[in-house]
């Protein structure tokens, strides 16, 4: 399905003609008049979609609506829209996480350009927010005690040393490795390890695991 790009700008014949370019260059778009009419829907906004959102606009402007969608959905990406030069807004809503910001009268190109490279940043953000989740969901089904053997683990310590540690047999932790290494959908001792390094999920896995 083609990403969705909602258009927000008090000026209703620029964003209708905003709107036609758009939906001709194989978008979907959805057009708003105000700040307002789209946190109404904000529960729509999902991912592979863009806001292009203009600066000024009476009520709710471009900047208190980016300060509220960094609360709502804070991976949505956002092109801001200005019909004047604006350096100190421009740095601010750069700074708040826009992607770009654009002057009008509108350049085609330039503003195909942002779109595209907007919902590629968002999607790249998203995979690895996916990816962020999906390991520490996995950690979070950990028992404790596999907590503890994976912690060790990671510290490069040796069965027999984790058994002597934890009071218990080395083919107990051996158990315990195979069970860990299933749950966390790692290939191998290796991945698992790679994996609780890179998310920092055995401290997550700590803190869930107290009362």
């Amino acid at each position: 399905m083609n990403p969705m790009i909602h258009i927000v700008d008090d000026d209703q014949s620029f964003r209708t003609a905003v709107g036609r370019l758009l939906s001709a260059s194989g978008y979907r778009v959805t057009l708003y008049g105000s700040g307002e009419e789209l946190l109404a829907r904000v529960h729509e906004l999902v991912p592979g979609c863009c806001v292009l959102l203009d600066l000024d606009m009476p009520g709710l402007n471009g900047l208190a609506l980016q300060d509220r969608l960094s609360q709502q959905a804070p991976m949505l990406p956002i092109v801001f829209l200005s019909g004047h030069a604006d350096i100190k807004a421009s740095v601010q809503a750069m700074k708040a996480g826009a992607e770009d910001f654009i002057e009008k009268p509108l350049e085609t190109g330039i503003l195909l350009e942002a779109i595209a490279r907007s919902l590629q940043r968002a999607a790249t953000r998203q995979d690895e927010y996916d990816r962020n989740h999906a390991a520490r969901t996995r950690l979070a089904s950990l028992t404790p005690r596999e907590v503890e053997v994976l912690r060790l683990l990671v510290r490069g310590t040796l069965n027999k040393q984790i058994a002597y540690a934890l009071g218990t047999s080395e083919r107990t932790i051996k158990a315990h490795r195979h069970n860990l290494i299933e749950k966390m959908g790692a290939r191998n001792l290796a991945e698992a390890v790679s994996i609780a390094e890179r998310y920092g999920v055995v401290a997550a896995a700590e803190q869930s695991s107290q009362p």
